[in-house]
């Protein structure tokens, strides 16, 4: 059966007490992936404006899954990740989500998404854009705020600049090892390994993953950033993964 690649956007999930919107994403995607309803192709993290002006827990982030899935499941998947938010939000949370086939994410939903980084945006204007663009946008919990952060998250990864994974298959369990770049490559969901300045490590070469490996959202493209490595515990480590403050300006 054909696929398409499917982009699904939460936010505001949590409270000053419960786990983040980033956990929540994780879990549905993995929920997705094990139970037969789609493929995940990474979860990443978008940041949104910090305002006064605006309500949110602590950090104003919300998340993206992208997935590949049949057209016409498009209904039994929103209606599982509508199933999961209104079960596993947490009390006095706002969330919201979004699902759109990417080819529906164009360039007004991306714009929307740069804008929601710089401005204070509305919920009219969300779901006006979304009902203009045929994006499932939907407010499940509290204020219905969500939606704002929801269509955003879908909007940047569309975009495919900006952002940081929080889930790739198979990386965050290797966090501390030390593996060739053909072994990371081949393991996990990471799409490309390579420098800020675009140097590629040799197949043989080994890359040390360290305590926060993420990639970054460059290109549309899960890529993990990696600098050389000179005096490390693993004597046999040509490169490193670059430190957490670093991926954080992402």
């Amino acid at each position: 059966m054909p696929t398409e690649s499917l982009l699904i956007g939460i936010d505001d999930t949590d409270n000053l007490s419960s786990r983040g919107t980033g956990y929540r994403a994780r879990r549905l995607a993995g929920l997705l992936q094990d139970g037969g309803y789609a493929t995940v192709d990474g979860v990443s993290r978008h940041q949104l404006l910090l305002s006064p002006r605006i309500p949110y827990t602590s950090h104003n982030s919300a998340a993206c899954l992208r997935l590949s899935a049949a057209r016409m499941r498009l209904s039994v998947l929103t209606g599982f990740c509508r199933e999961y938010l209104l079960r596993e939000a947490a009390d006095g949370s706002d969330a919201g989500l979004c699902v759109a086939f990417a080819g529906a994410a164009g360039e007004a939903l991306q714009s929307f998404g740069v804008r929601a980084q710089r401005e204070v945006l509305s919920q009219a204007h969300a779901k006006a854009l979304a009902s203009g663009c045929g994006v499932y946008l939907e407010g499940l919990t509290g204020t219905r705020d969500g939606i704002i952060g929801a269509l955003a998250a879908v909007g940047l990864r569309r975009r495919g600049q900006g952002g940081r994974f929080i889930w790739v298959s198979g990386l965050r369990e290797r966090a501390g090892q030390c593996l060739r770049a053909d072994q990371l490559a081949a393991c996990t969901g990471v799409h490309a390994i390579r420098s800020r300045d675009g140097a590629i490590p040799a197949s043989h070469e080994w890359v040390e993953l360290g305590p926060w490996p993420r990639p970054v959202l460059i290109d549309g493209e899960a890529i993990l950033l990696v600098e050389k490595s000179n005096e490390n515990e693993h004597r046999h480590s040509q490169w490193r993964v670059i430190d957490k403050a670093a991926i954080k300006r992402y």
